[in-house]
C-alpha cells in the first residue's frame, strides 16, 4: 500500500491597503493596479479615504486591523483639530500606531527642499512624483515595495543627486505657524490652535523671516516664500 504525496498548495497572503487621495478617480488608478499584481498570490484588501481626517478616523479606530501597505497623497485637505496638515502627518500616525506598515508617498511637489524633508522625516518605502507615474510605474514601484526593497521614482532620484545645498529645514511648529497665517489667522490667535506661548510664535516668526531673507517684513511674503519653497 503506497501514500500518495500531499498536494502542494501555495496560500494566498492576505495583504491590507489604505489609499488616502483627494482625487477619486487617481484612487481607482491605484486599486486597479493592486488588483492585477500577482492575484494568485496576494488577496488585497483596500481602504480608501479622502481627507487628512477620514485617513485619520479610520486609522485610529480601536480594533483596526494594521495596514500593510499605505498609499498616501502628500497634499490633501487638513484635518486642524488633531494637527494633522497632510500626508506626511497621516504617514508619521501610521509610523507610530503600526510601525510595520510599508508607506508610499505621492506628490506633486517637485522642490529638493521638500523632497529632502520627506525622505529625512518619514523615509518612505516609495515615493514618486506624480508626473512620474504611469501604470506600469506606479506596478513597478509596488512590486518593490512589495519585495522589501525602496522605489524611488525618476525625477526623485534625479533630485536627491543634486549637490546638497538649499538646506532648510523647519519643525512641525514652524509649519503650524505658517499653515495658519496662510488661512489668514491672526498672530494673536495663533495659541488657540498651537501648543506654543504668542512669545514663542513670534520669535519663530521672526527666525522664519530671516531664514527666507523676508526683507518686508510682512506676513503675506513669508507665507508666499515658504509655499514657494514648499515648507508646508
Amino acid at each position: 500500500m503506497t501514500l500518495d504525496a500531499p498536494a502542494l498548495v501555495s496560500e494566498i497572503k492576505k495583504q491590507k491597503i489604505l489609499i488616502v487621495d483627494d482625487h477619486p478617480f487617481i484612487i481607482e488608478g491605484y486599486k486597479n493596479a493592486i488588483t492585477r499584481y500577482n492575484p494568485r498570490e496576494y488577496d488585497f484588501h483596500i481602504t480608501q479615504a479622502n481627507d487628512c481626517q477620514s485617513a485619520y478616523d479610520i486609522i485610529m479606530q480601536p480594533d483596526m486591523p494594521n495596514f500593510d501597505v499605505a498609499f498616501l497623497d502628500i497634499s490633501m485637505p487638513a484635518y486642524e483639530e488633531e494637527n494633522i496638515f497632510s500626508g506626511e502627518d497621516v504617514a508619521k500616525l501610521i509610523l507610530k500606531r503600526m510601525p510595520h506598515c510599508k508607506i508610499i508617498l505621492l506628490t506633486m511637489y517637485t522642490e529638493l527642499l521638500k523632497i529632502k524633508t520627506i525622505t529625512r522625516v518619514i523615509n518612505p518605502n516609495g515615493l514618486i512624483i506624480k508626473n512620474d507615474l504611469t501604470f506600469d510605474e506606479l506596478l513597478f514601484a509596488f512590486d518593490k515595495v512589495m519585495k522589501n526593497q525602496k522605489y524611488y521614482s525618476q525625477s526623485v532620484v534625479k533630485m536627491l543627486n543634486q549637490a546638497p545645498h538649499h538646506s532648510i529645514e523647519i519643525d512641525q511648529f514652524d509649519k503650524q505657524i505658517l499653515f495658519h497665517l496662510s488661512k489668514g489667522t491672526p498672530t494673536i490667535e495663533l495659541p488657540q490652535y498651537i501648543p506654543i506661548s504668542l512669545n514663542a510664535i513670534e520669535r519663530r516668526k521672526t527666525n522664519l523671516k530671516e531664514l527666507l531673507k523676508i526683507k518686508s517684513g510682512l506676513d503675506d511674503d513669508l507665507v508666499k516664500e515658504a509655499k514657494s519653497k514648499a515648507l508646508f
